[in-house]
């Protein structure tokens, strides 16, 4: 393992357009897709069924708790069906996303780890926002956007200096009673949230989600306004679910405010984590949900 002293300037390098990994080609096509026609629609769909990892990762996310299904789906049609077009674009373009990162994956980062922690987290706040005021609720297409993609500055970290990515997610795991930001801060000269934020300005994510990604960790910055009430609702369910998935320790304390300022009566903070926390074991469990 490379020193400390040999390290990645990652300041330098996430500016640097050849480090980073450049959109998945299956998103670029979507994206230039009219899906208000039928036949956007119909070449979408066959672009998904051309990549079989994509179809089976949508497959089994339609199986999961957070989209609901009364019934197992077994086939990409089904899941279109279930999801909805505009769903199934957004899905697409999430697992896309995700995927483009595995290819440098490995090291001591467990990407199928990361993966549930994501989907959990969706999930969570999928059942907050069904708590919120219907007029300040969030589509579901951003709400798992948002869970999907927040914690990809650890792929982006893995991308650009394996040996410190190790290094961190090593104390993460022999650490476990500091919180990891503070871990990040000793290590990285950029946390993973500025990672994940680069790089999602670097591909044009929504600026929405360019904000969710940066401050989830930091909800009262006032440049998180952008993002707001996703931010607030990913980090009150990281910290609801502080040790699902990948070893990232949250503070675990959650006042009143936290609630109130989702417009959700503190009244139902115990049947809310109770009810979440179900979901998060019941999705560990759902077979299909981890992709392969």
């Amino acid at each position: 393992m490379s020193s400390v002293n040999s390290h990645v300037n990652l300041k330098v390098a996430i500016r640097n357009i050849n480090a980073l990994p450049t959109i998945p080609v299956i998103a670029q096509k979507i994206l230039a897709l009219d899906l208000d026609s039928n036949e956007g629609e119909i070449a979408m769909l066959k672009l998904i069924e051309k990549d079989p990892q994509i179809s089976a990762k949508l497959i089994g996310l339609a199986n999961t708790p957070f989209f609901a299904s009364s019934k197992r789906i077994s086939t990409l049609l089904e899941a279109v069906v279930l999801l909805g077009t505009s769903r199934v674009k957004t899905v697409t373009l999430g697992v896309a996303f995700m995927t483009s990162m595995e290819k440098k994956s490995g090291g001591k980062l467990d990407i199928q780890a990361l993966w549930l922690h994501s989907f959990c987290i969706a999930i969570a706040m999928r059942t907050l926002s069904r708590a919120m005021p219907l007029d300040s609720r969030p589509f579901l297409d951003e709400i798992f956007f948002a869970g999907l993609l927040h914690d990809i500055g650890y792929m982006v970290l893995n991308h650009l200096d394996r040996d410190r990515s190790d290094v961190l997610h090593s104390r993460f795991a022999s650490e476990k009673g500091r919180l990891s930001t503070e871990i990040e801060a000793e290590l990285l000269e950029m946390n993973h949230c500025e990672l994940g934020a680069e790089l999602g300005s670097y591909w044009s994510l929504p600026d929405t989600i360019v904000a969710v990604i940066r401050y989830h960790h930091d909800p009262n910055n006032e440049n998180a306004a952008l993002g707001q009430p996703l931010v607030r609702m990913l980090n009150l369910a990281e910290k609801i679910l502080p040790t699902l998935g990948i070893y990232e320790h949250v503070s675990t304390e959650i006042s009143r405010e936290d609630w109130m300022l989702l417009g959700i009566d503190p009244e139902q903070a115990d049947e809310l984590i109770e009810q979440i926390t179900q979901q998060a074991e019941e999705a560990k469990l759902a077979s299909g949900m981890l992709p392969g």
